[in-house]
């Protein structure tokens, strides 16, 4: 009954034919959809609406053939309606499978030599869109082997940011899974990140926030965050930091800043992260500039998170301190000759008394198949053995904090409890009669009719 339901249907006719010169007119029908789309509102809504089968059509089109002759151009379709009309849409794309379409297109899309740039970008940016959606796209990535198309295509085009931010947007997602982290961070991902942020500059602010994001995910993987140790990541970060804070005196990239912040909190929970950051001076650093940030209260984030990276990175001691370390000497009444009491106090004053038994020592490929593991085992529901069910274990034994013997003496306040009341009969004026009951401890009153 309108434009568009006709031209989805010679779509439809065309994938089920196989005529000569069927791609000229595939690719006439494409870019009269096309223009349908960017002009009118209303054939975006019929699209996408309820019960439309617009969207299928366009994904069977792509997954069947045509690439090479319309695939850009029902790409640019897909990508304007999802930009357009929001997350909803989005959330129809995934249901429709279109995540596995778009990784496989992706990756014909690179073996060209070299790859069309525009075709690169749309379809970044589709994955980048529908990627929250999408709970599975990293492992979907992963078995496709697109995995590693984006990290490539940021290595080659660094210099290009209208490229190379919706790439950075994609590893972003891929990121959230522990295993493509770790994947990642082996080739290259993490010395990548740190070629693109840097010191304090007014361009490509969004580039950086991205570029910070991805890597405050990257660096949540033990393995990635041990190679930003060894490399001497978390100086340059703290430096980065420092640099951002001094020139931001307006404070509007206070995000930026955060992402900096985010990125030492990740590699931070390490062993190996704290003590960097210790030797560093990271304590200074950060106390200094939380101090600027109290008087401003949209720096609140800020001073939040270094208030959090402190706690974690400050040296632990138990009570009572018998160092210099604590204000107050807290003595012992009776300290053994030997034993670990005798032991904690005969330390000397700059040892912590406290080990840190993290276990950020194991090695690569036993953190890589744990994670994995971790990872598959987030799709089961599994019973947790550790919730006790016994309800008789669960119930909280009452005991008496006097013995029943001394607990006599209050009888008489409370003789209610102790007395055996009965009701008498008004007529032979002596009590009525007490039955047991089965279900009770004591004896209860049979009622009877009163007699006036």
């Amino acid at each position: 009954s309108s434009r568009t339901i006709a031209l989805l249907s010679q779509l439809e006719k065309i994938n089920l034919d196989s005529v000569a010169g069927e791609s000229d007119h595939a690719r006439y029908v494409t870019s009269k959809i096309l223009h349908l789309v960017q002009s009118q509102e209303k054939t975006r809504k019929e699209m996408t609406s309820k019960g439309s089968t617009g969207i299928e059509v366009i994904l069977s089109t792509l997954e069947v053939k045509f690439f090479n002759f319309c695939g850009y151009g029902f790409i640019a379709v897909l990508h304007f309606i999802i930009m357009k009309c929001g997350g909803r849409r989005a959330s129809v794309l995934v249901t429709k499978g279109g995540t596995q379409i778009l990784l496989q297109l992706l990756l014909t899309a690179s073996k060209d030599s070299p790859p069309n740039e525009e075709l690169m970008v749309l379809l970044h940016t589709l994955l980048a869109k529908i990627g929250p959606k999408d709970k599975k796209i990293g492992v979907k990535a992963r078995i496709n082997g697109a995995l590693n198309i984006s990290l490539n295509l940021v290595k080659h085009n660094l210099q290009n940011h209208r490229l190379v931010l919706p790439c950075l947007q994609v590893l972003r997602v891929y990121s959230t899974n522990s295993v493509n982290a770790v994947s990642l961070g082996k080739n290259g991902v993490v010395e990548l990140m740190f070629k693109i942020i840097g010191p304090f500059s007014k361009r490509n602010t969004s580039l950086m926030k991205v570029a910070l994001d991805t890597l405050a995910a990257l660096l949540k993987s033990k393995t990635n965050a041990r190679r930003a140790v060894d490399r001497g990541y978390v100086q340059v970060l703290l430096t980065i930091y420092v640099d951002w804070h001094r020139h931001d005196s307006r404070h509007r990239y206070m995000l930026i800043r955060k992402g900096v912040l985010q990125c030492i909190k990740s590699v931070t929970n390490i062993k190996l992260g704290r003590k960097a950051f210790i030797d560093a001076n990271g304590m200074k650093i950060l106390y200094n500039t939380s101090q600027e940030c109290l008087a401003v209260r949209t720096l609140d984030p800020l001073v939040n998170t270094s208030s959090l990276i402190m706690r974690k990175c400050f040296p632990k001691n138990r009570l009572p301190l018998p160092t210099i370390k604590s204000a107050f000497h807290f003595q012992l009444p009776v300290i053994p000759a030997s034993g670990p009491v005798a032991q904690l106090y005969n330390l000397p004053p700059d040892v912590d008394d406290v080990v840190d038994e993290s276990d950020d020592n194991d090695d690569v490929e036993t953190e890589s198949e744990i994670e994995t593991e971790i990872d598959d085992d987030k799709d089961q529901h599994f019973k947790n053995d550790d919730i006790e069910t016994d309800i008789n274990k669960l119930k909280p034994r009452q005991e008496l904090g006097r013995p029943i013997e001394e607990l006599k003496m209050y009888e008489q306040f409370f003789s209610e409890l102790s007395e055996n009341f009965q009701e008498w009969d008004l007529v032979s004026k002596e009590p009525k009669p007490l039955v047991p009951d089965a279900n009770l401890s004591g004896p209860i009153v049979v009622p009877t009719a009163s007699v006036e």
